[in-house]
């Protein structure tokens, strides 16, 4: 691994990841190729370890001259694919850019990597590594009692962000049974951490708090997921490309499951801790309509890659929230830039402030 494209690094999980991947590996090269959508920020990406091995390029994973290009003149012989539609509320209100980005861009991605890896043979097989990152929720929803999920669990995608993942990953499992692309696939439970932007359960649960706006749960917030802090994540994917064998699927989690509720009353209560003020920030808890098709509970066993790959998740959940929070309030440029666009605001209103509140 020395040269190394990573799609959608300007991202939450892509730029931590090439923080990671400077930091841990003197060696390599990296090539950050983000569209710059809502989700992905320059911001990001200041005060990189060691920017002088970083190249961002702003283009499309869909672009079907700018991919192969990118991979000759950089001689890339790694791919780690992040770059994708993530939020299920979006995909709900909007599908279509989730099928064009996540099946449509990854099949660019793959295609791409086939002509210019197994066609032109540019390098030799056993030196590049194609590393698609995917999502827990292409397994669908789990009862009480079910088992958590497991690399052979049969797919049941019940959002179209869910679906279009599905399908990403299911091109990439056949490009390498099919093509012999060294391909590599984790899907992963819900990421937290420094750099999440803030349509999501956790970033928004803690800059509301702190501004003492409402902070709203669906339905009875009794939905349950596994949270996995992103530099837990970071690593998880590292060891893949360095350890792990062509073709396999990695299951990777955090071992917390708390109940939705949970989470924001814990934020809650690290932020009253901090900061105090008069009145408990549990009292912003305000009760709204539930999603449509709301997955109830996710849970991962990660036995494969604890046993193959000796990785486990390094942060419990009151210890990244707590690092999450102290993030947050310490680079309050980084939240005043994200909050500022006026995209976001959008996002806000429609998705929150005309959600009717449940009695």
């Amino acid at each position: 691994m020395k040269n190394v494209l990573v799609t959608g690094g300007a991202g939450f999980i892509g730029s931590n990841f090439v923080r990671y991947l400077l930091e841990v590996d003197s060696r390599v090269q990296i090539v950050n190729l983000d569209a710059l959508t809502y989700a992905g920020s320059l911001e990001n990406l200041k005060d990189l370890p060691d920017a002088k091995r970083h190249i961002f390029v702003q283009g499309d994973i869909c672009d079907r001259e700018l991919v192969p290009t990118l991979l000759h003149q950089h001689q890339i012989d790694t791919i780690v694919h992040f770059a994708a539609e993530t939020h299920v509320d979006r995909s709900i209100l909007g599908p279509e850019p989730f099928i064009k980005t996540n099946v449509f861009g990854t099949f660019n991605l793959l295609e791409a990597a086939r002509q210019v890896w197994l066609a032109e043979k540019s390098l030799p097989l056993e030196q590049v590594r194609f590393h698609h990152v995917s999502t827990d929720e292409v397994y669908g929803t789990l009862k009480p009692n079910d088992p958590a999920f497991s690399e052979t669990t049969p797919y049941a995608p019940n959002s179209p962000y869910a679906a279009s993942k599905a399908a990403s990953d299911h091109l990439a499992r056949s490009y390498h049974h099919t093509y012999e692309v060294p391909v590599t696939i984790s899907n992963c439970s819900n990421n937290y951490g420094p750099r999440q932007f803030p349509e999501k359960l956790i970033p928004l649960v803690i800059l509301n708090a702190l501004s003492g706006k409402p902070l709203p749960v669906y339905g009875d917030g009794q939905q349950i997921r596994d949270w996995l802090y992103v530099a837990d994540h970071c690593e998880a994917i590292y060891l893949i490309l360095t350890k792990g064998g062509p073709g396999e699927t990695y299951n990777v989690g955090g071992n917390n499951q708390p109940p939705n509720l949970t989470i924001i009353e814990t934020i809650c209560d690290l932020l009253d801790e901090i900061r105090p003020q008069t009145q408990s920030r549990r009292k912003l808890i305000q009760f709204v309509t539930d999603r449509p098709g709301h997955d109830r509970r996710y849970a991962m066993n990660i036995s494969k890659i604890e046993r193959d790959l000796d990785w486990s998740p390094r942060h419990n959940l009151t210890d990244g929230l707590l690092e999450t929070v102290q993030w947050i309030l310490a680079n309050p440029q980084w939240v005043a830039a994200i909050q500022t666009q006026r995209e976001y605001q959008t996002w806000l209103t429609k998705n929150y402030e005309k959600r009717e509140k449940s009695s």
